[in-house]
């Protein structure tokens, strides 16, 4: 039997943490890695305790819902609230990350962002990645998926 590699593997850790997303415009989930070792996973949801898009709908203000805090966003302030640095860390994305996440992780010493999907890539965001030297790659998820959604339904 053949393993999959460590970036099949990274990645459908967060494709299965976007599982978790409350948000219902897009899920994303989000996997911080060092040295091989995951140390913190994220989803976009809402604070804890507060009202979710799934149950009262998004909170959109200029195209963007501020009901919910992004995945990547989430997994920082994980690694934050338990003391756990995130410097030399990569991280694992569904989707390319948004201009504000894109300057946390930059802000957080994250060396790498491997993403699964384009998602309205800007182009700012990319400049800020290359001044930074955090290298960005597309790593697609190519292996199979188990859908735990399908499977729950009778």
């Amino acid at each position: 039997m053949e393993r999959i590699s460590w970036d099949q593997y990274f990645m459908a850790q967060s494709h299965l943490l976007a599982l978790r997303s409350t948000c219902t415009r897009l899920t994303v989930g989000a996997t911080i890695v060092r040295d091989k070792r995951i140390i913190a996973g994220g989803y976009n949801g809402s604070i804890a305790g507060g009202d979710h898009c799934i149950d009262k709908g998004c909170y959109v203000i200029d195209h963007h819902c501020v009901r919910t805090i992004h995945a990547e966003m989430n997994a920082l302030l994980q690694c934050a609230k338990f003391g756990v640095p995130t410097a030399e860390a990569e991280i694992y994305v569904t989707h390319f990350p948004c201009l504000q996440c894109c300057k946390a992780l930059i802000q957080g010493g994250i060396k790498t962002v491997y993403y699964a999907e384009d998602y309205k890539n800007n182009p700012y965001a990319i400049e800020l990645f290359e001044q930074a030297h955090v290298k960005v790659e597309k790593v697609e998820l190519t292996e199979p998926v188990i859908d735990f959604r399908k499977i729950n339904q009778k």
